[in-house]
């Protein structure tokens, strides 16, 4: 059966969050879950529970990082792009295995932004296959091509967030 694809997008909190928890629900539904994150690298929060849920679905979830050292707010680099190019080609690689019920795909918007991945290519590939996954796609900056290529649109909206008073991102809520 042909899975659906989801797109998480806007300025607001919460994108990542809301595809971790989706996540969560297919695991717990015996459900095979792949996470790979552009533009992350590093020791996040999610990442270290994801570490403790994989002991208990061994063989239900894979999940990587394919971003590099970087400051949040650089400039991208020749590095940034080989990385991202690498978890696109992983992707395309699981899908063409038929690997994953659930493919999230997080930062991919915002990779595809900054002319790291090519959106088309990637369009195209997904449609070269007849019953992919469910495919979620998180990040800022959704190009039109992806959202209308999505099935399931939402946009997270700030309208008041406490960063805006200089408060820092803190372990386990925001990072």
């Amino acid at each position: 059966m042909k899975g659906f694809i989801h797109n998480y997008t806007g300025n607001g909190k919460g994108k990542t969050s809301a595809a971790l928890g989706l996540a969560i629900r297919a695991l717990g539904a015996d459900k095979k879950v792949c996470l790979i994150q552009f533009l992350k690298n590093g020791e996040y929060s999610e990442i270290k529970a994801l570490d403790k849920i994989q002991k208990v679905f061994p063989d239900q979830l894979y999940f990587c990082q394919t971003g590099t050292d970087r400051e949040l707010l650089s400039e991208m680099t020749k590095k940034d792009r080989i990385a991202a190019l690498h978890g696109e080609e992983l992707f395309f690689h699981l899908l063409d295995e038929n690997a994953y019920d659930l493919y999230i795909l997080d930062e991919l918007n915002t990779a595809v932004h900054y002319k790291l991945i090519d959106s088309k290519r990637l369009i195209q590939k997904i449609h070269s296959h007849e019953n992919h996954g469910e495919i979620v796609i998180t990040g800022r900056y959704a190009s039109d091509d992806l959202l209308n290529e999505a099935d399931l649109v939402t946009e997270m909206k700030k309208i008041k967030h406490y960063i805006d008073k200089g408060i820092e991102a803190r372990t386990g809520i925001e990072m």
